[in-house]
């Protein structure tokens, strides 16, 4: 009632309005430039239902339109936001893979994970996310990607973060998210490993080392203070910060979920923006914005307000049919884009052309403003704030609209000429437009430098690799001797010292085992590496099928990270029990394979473990937290709050003192007492350790 959520005649208003609709709808098919006008020109004039919409530019010298960027350059800003293949049917989700990357962008399979049949053809996603959830995060899923978007939290529910209905988890989606079909699978926003900058500075290592081609983003909520937090992330290395508007829309989420959260994206990335540059951060990272963009105006405004590149959901979707009705989390969307049932999947009509078509008009429009705006190329444009205004009606933007004066930004050469020149100390690019070191970038700030190395991010890897144990001590070792025996030729065998400022060791060398041999890895027993030690945080993370870590000594947390089929074993260094020989957080999105800690372990242990086998003699609390599938076996106590959330999975437990029920949260979880002879079995099935 009233229109809250859906459009009413005389309720509330929306962006989305029937007319609107149609408009859009058919200028993408047709082809019809003048129409889609109409549609933007409408959102532009007469909707005051978003922030920006209280903007108005100050006018200057414009140039010719056809010294402005072209098209084809324009597009390659514009990337697909993060939209889970569960959320959306197999067929949306991959003709909008196919739009993008045809056209030299990228498309965000979101964190449902991804068919491994896509990977390395032109309907896979460029982009893959690693939330909490850790759905279907392989060695195989990272090293198929050009960009790892870390989710820290999503706009549209900062509270809650991803969510998707039990109806909408059929057979195949559950077998892409490693959990059981009909289950609810939630991905809450905080990251189970990130409780500071620095695990975020280990997690953003940990990807780098899996697939050194990809650059690393990050998905930020706007909000008062998100300055601070893109200045962290920037200091941990990541490549490009997303800052995710309140009103994004979402696929898979009640309706209830969508209002009063978070603000719109304007305020946080102006702060963003302007706290980058007073950190001497900006070059560092790009800045990408999402949160319901619909028009070349708010392309151009989000520019000035500092955004590099722009990320787009709704509106795609409406390209490829969408009729917003509004019902996505009820899987009965009638023209088959956000359901799972195949009788509504079979009315799909969408094709790549339409997003295609949708996206070049979009540039088009960026085109025509930039050349009215005196500006020749969106990243000439980037910063520029002092060129919007407020209109009338009471509302201030003077700090929204301020400019973060830094001696080393300068103003592009070719603009420094215009009648807005005066302004140029107040422009937020470098005076020596240096990508970070890993990049390996030009320093010269030739004219159109930013957007051919913006270019060169999108259609090609970074030349970056990290000096990582890997590099140095497995990789060379390892790999010559796998291609000349051929795959499943005669086992590898190494030793090594191991020592705890040796990170992510692994991780490196897994992904360079599927890349050359496969999404699957290697047959069992293909590596062995004997470890002496103190291994350092993340040890075998992604580890992939086929390679065995044998550690004699200890390691910190993290261990078995998105564990991908690998085994690790981890004995004391002396004949010794009861000792504690892990860290915090291990196997924590482990999908296969398996681990052994011959002592015991931290907290979070087996944490959204979905179908790897764990093995300790004592855990901390927080033991098997939402955990989808696997086996776990506990040769000792647990700690408190054990099996919260669980959805799946067994874990068995030694109750020598009979305190378990004491320790166990039984939300979701039944609790079995089990025979001598029934616990004996499992064990032997548990313990088949090839070390």
């Amino acid at each position: 009632p009233g229109g809250q959520y859906r459009f009413r005649k005389d309720g509330e208003e929306h962006l989305w309005t029937p007319q609107r609709v149609a408009d859009f709808r058919e200028s993408v098919r047709a082809g019809d430039y003048a129409r889609f006008h109409r549609y933007t020109d409408s959102i532009d004039n007469d909707s005051g239902v978003t922030l920006r919409s209280r903007f108005a530019f100050r006018e200057g010298a414009g140039v010719p339109l056809d010294e402005v960027e072209p098209v084809e350059e324009i597009v390659r800003h514009f990337v697909g936001g993060a939209m889970s293949l569960g959320s959306l049917s197999p067929e949306a989700h991959e003709t909008i893979a196919l739009a993008l990357n045809g056209l030299g962008t990228m498309s965000n399979c979101g964190e449902g994970g991804e068919n491994p049949e896509r990977f390395g053809t032109d309907r896979n996603s460029a982009i893959k996310q690693v939330a909490s959830g850790r759905f279907g995060v392989t060695i195989g899923y990272l090293r198929s990607a050009k960009d790892l978007q870390i989710k820290v939290a999503q706009g549209a529910k900062p509270g809650e973060g991803g969510q998707l209905p039990a109806r909408k988890v059929d057979a195949f989606v559950a077998r892409l998210r490693h959990a059981k079909p009909g289950t609810t699978l939630i991905s809450p926003p905080p990251h189970h490993d990130i409780y500071s900058i620095e695990d975020l500075a280990q997690l953003i290592h940990d990807l780098r080392c899996a697939n050194p081609g990809a650059r690393v983003s990050v998905k930020l909520v706007s909000e008062a203070g998100v300055g601070t937090v893109a200045a962290g992330v920037a200091k941990a290395h990541a490549d490009v910060v997303v800052v995710s508007g309140f009103d994004g829309g979402t696929g898979a989420a009640p309706l209830t979920s969508v209002k009063h959260a978070g603000v719109p994206w304007e305020p946080g990335l102006a702060e963003a923006h302007q706290t980058l540059v007073k950190n001497d951060l900006r070059a560092r990272v790009k800045l990408q914005v999402d949160g319901q963009l619909r028009t070349g105006r708010d392309i151009v405004v989000g520019a000035l307000l500092g955004a590099d590149e722009f990320a787009f959901g709704t509106s795609m979707l409406v390209s490829l049919g969408c009729v917003q009705c509004r019902n996505c989390n009820l899987d009965s969307c009638p023209v088959g884009i956000a359901t799972q049932k195949p009788e509504l999947r079979a009315k799909f009509a969408g094709r790549p052309e339409h997003l295609q078509t949708y996206f070049r008009f979009l540039a088009q429009e960026v085109r025509e403003q930039l050349a009215a705006l005196g500006y020749r190329s969106l990243a000439e444009a980037r910063g520029h704030a002092e060129r919007l205004v407020a209109k009338e009606g009471g509302f201030d933007f003077e700090e929204l609209f301020s400019h973060a004066e830094s001696a080393e930004f300068a103003e592009p050469k070719h603009h420094a000429e215009s009648a807005e020149g005066a302004t140029a100390k107040h422009h937020a690019e470098s005076a020596e437009c240096a990508e970070p070191k890993h990049h390996a970038e030009s320093a010269e700030c030739a004219e159109g430098a930013l957007v051919t190395r913006h270019s060169s991010l999108v259609t090609s890897p970074a030349r970056w690799a990290p000096d990582d144990y890997d590099q140095r001590e497995l990789v060379p070792a390892i790999l010559p001797a796998l291609e000349g025996k051929g795959r499943g030729g005669n086992p590898v065998r190494l030793a090594r010292d191991i020592r705890n400022a040796d990170r992510s060791v692994g991780a490196g060398l897994s992904g360079e085992i599927v890349a050359r041999f496969g999404a699957d890895g290697l047959p069992d027993g293909s590596v062995q590496v004997d470890f002496r030690g103190v291994a350092g945080q993340s040890f075998g993370a992604f580890l992939a099928r086929g390679v065995t870590f044998a550690l004699r000594g200890e390691a910190n947390d993290y261990v078995g990270k998105g564990l991908s089929g690998g085994l690790i074993a981890i004995l004391p260094p002396e004949a010794r029990e009861g000792d504690v020989l892990a860290g915090n957080v291990i196997a924590y999105g482990a999908t296969s394979g398996a681990i052994y800690v011959g002592g015991r372990a931290g907290e979070r242990f087996g944490i959204r473990n979905s179908g790897a086998t764990l093995v300790a003699e004592g855990i901390g609390d927080h033991g098997c937290e939402y955990m989808t599938g696997g086996r776990v076996a506990v040769l000792g106590v647990v700690g408190d709050n054990f099996g919260a959330g669980m959805s799946g999975g067994i874990a068995w437990v030694l109750d020598a003192d009979g305190t378990l029920e004491r320790h166990i949260n039984s939300g979701l979880v039944r609790v079995h007492e089990v025979t001598r002879e029934q616990a004996v079995e499992e064990a032997k099935r548990c313990l088949q350790c090839r070390c």
